[in-house]
């Protein structure tokens, strides 16, 4: 006998728990407890990638030797580290975009521009207004930056 109650208990659990339920409320108020599919969303294609824009700020010119200067760019991780970590990681989208690989979408002109004079560049250059949209309108801080301490971080940006 205890042996059949368990079966029944058991099926009547299983019956129960598959089962899709919708609640209404009084007021036109319904609660559906299906679960939806969250998609990831692709990288957006409104952000072009433009080598040839230097942005908007005194930067007009940047040579990168042909490896890289390990003492600046230690100089730049430091100064990364302690002031660019908290909206930039080098892998992932977080309030702002991810760096790895960064000079393949865009120039070292216009990366050091946008550290060194971000107000101006979110409003007049097009690149920085996409990113500002994409990334739901998180500005990025002026940090004032020297041109010393730019160039820094853009020769770290190298290592990613």
């Amino acid at each position: 006998m205890r042996k059949i109650l368990a079966i029944i208990g058991i099926c009547a659990l299983l019956v129960s728990c598959g089962e899709k339920k919708e609640e209404k409320k009084e007021g036109g108020f319904e609660m559906n407890r299906t679960k939806k599919e969250v998609k990831a969303e692709p990288e957006s294609e409104a952000v072009p990638v433009d080598l040839n824009n230097k942005g908007v700020g005194p930067i007009t010119s940047v040579e990168f030797a042909t490896e890289v200067d390990t003492e600046l760019a230690a100089a730049g991780e430091a100064k990364f580290k302690a002031l660019c970590t908290a909206c930039h990681m080098a892998n992932q989208r977080m309030i702002g975009p991810a760096l790895a690989g960064v000079y393949e979408r865009r120039s070292p002109e216009w990366v050091m521009n946008m550290i060194l004079n971000p107000d101006v560049m979110i409003k007049e250059d097009p690149i920085a207004i996409a990113l500002l949209k994409e990334y739901n309108n998180a500005i990025m801080l002026n940090q004032n930056f020297t041109e010393e301490e730019a160039r820094a971080v853009a020769e770290y940006l190298r290592t990613l």
